[in-house]
């Protein structure tokens, strides 16, 4: 059992777009296991591998009882229903915000032995696939809230426990970002 530090707020791998896997190895299953082993035992609903510092699009997901992982993972489609609930990153230790994400996502991907995998995901295994391959975009969950809550969340990660020092800056683009908020 590999249980691996989980990289936090402000490191910057967590806003790095993660390599695809391009080998399906001894390597990749040691991956999978870490992340599995690391996600239970912080008892997380996913974990991705840019937050264990590993820049290779691979997450592990532990919802309702099912325990797996996704290599290379794609959205192939979203509903146009929404859900809005409260979510938190094993990021962002002990902080949960209303975030509104699809209530149902298709996602394909492999397994760690290469075998294709499609995961018809509703409810919270959606949530949970839809921020996991945020993470492997860059994306943090926080860039996925509305203005007043993202205020919020950063006033309480600068007054977390967690948060060493100074709170990293957070760019605003001078650009138009058409509701991505980027």
């Amino acid at each position: 059992m590999a249980i691996r530090p989980i990289r936090l707020f402000g490191d910057p791998v967590l806003r790095t777009s993660a390599d695809p896997v391009t080998s399906f190895d001894k390597e990749l299953r040691h991956l999978v296991r870490d992340l599995t082993d690391t996600m239970l035992a912080e008892d997380g609903a996913g974990l991705a591998a840019p937050q264990i510092g590993v820049g290779l699009r691979v997450f592990s997901y532990s919802v309702d009882g099912r325990v797996g992982h996704l290599v290379n993972p794609t959205i192939a489609e979203l509903s146009e229903d929404s859900q809005e609930e409260d979510e938190g990153c094993l990021s962002f230790p002990g902080l949960w915000f209303p975030c509104v994400r699809a209530s149902r996502a298709v996602v394909h991907g492999f397994t760690a032995a290469g075998e294709p995998v499609v995961l018809d995901a509703s409810d919270m295994m959606a949530r949970c696939a839809q921020h996991e391959i945020d993470h492997l975009d860059g994306v943090l969950f926080l860039d996925r809230l509305d203005r007043a809550t993202r205020k919020r969340a950063l006033r309480a990660i600068n007054d977390a426990a967690w948060m060493t020092g100074t709170a990293p800056r957070i760019k605003v683009s001078p650009h138009p970002t058409y509701g991505t908020g980027r």
